[in-house]
């Protein structure tokens, strides 16, 4: 029974990070840390490091710059009201301006509405203009 709970106590930083809603997957909280993104004591970690109460960890995001200090270890993913509290966020003020939501931290890839490629209304309406414009003909 001790052994299990030991194991239980055992949590790798990259399934930490996906849990507190840091990353939006687990796979990218580990390719983060493969990539020296994240940082313990100045040193990058591997995702296999496991993690103990009481440390603080540099997180890079394409959002913002994290600093986080463990207070409590989670296991399973959890809402964000919930999350929030297995952290203590000691972010510097200029980077908590960059992005104050949470959720908008995550790189979706999509890209924003009306930004880019016309839409299929948009593209309609720019091929009636240019049929227009060349049914009628050239007066001299």
């Amino acid at each position: 029974m001790a052994i299990m709970n030991t194991e239980k106590e055992k949590l790798r930083i990259d399934k930490y990070l996906w849990s507190i809603r840091v990353f939006k997957s687990r796979s990218i909280a580990s390719e983060a840390c493969e990539k020296g993104r994240v940082k313990l004591n100045g040193l990058a970690v591997k995702a296999s490091k496991g993690v103990n109460v009481g440390e603080q960890y540099e997180i890079r995001t394409e959002a913002k710059n994290w600093v986080l200090k463990v207070t409590a270890l989670l296991h399973t993913r959890v809402q964000y009201s919930e999350a929030v509290k297995f952290y203590e966020d000691f972010t510097p003020p200029e980077d908590k301006d960059l992005m104050p939501y949470q959720s908008e931290s995550f790189y979706t890839g999509k890209r924003l509405s009306k930004v880019g490629r016309p839409t299929k209304k948009e593209r309609r309406n720019i091929e009636g203009f240019m049929e227009d414009d060349e049914a009628t003909p050239d007066l001299p």
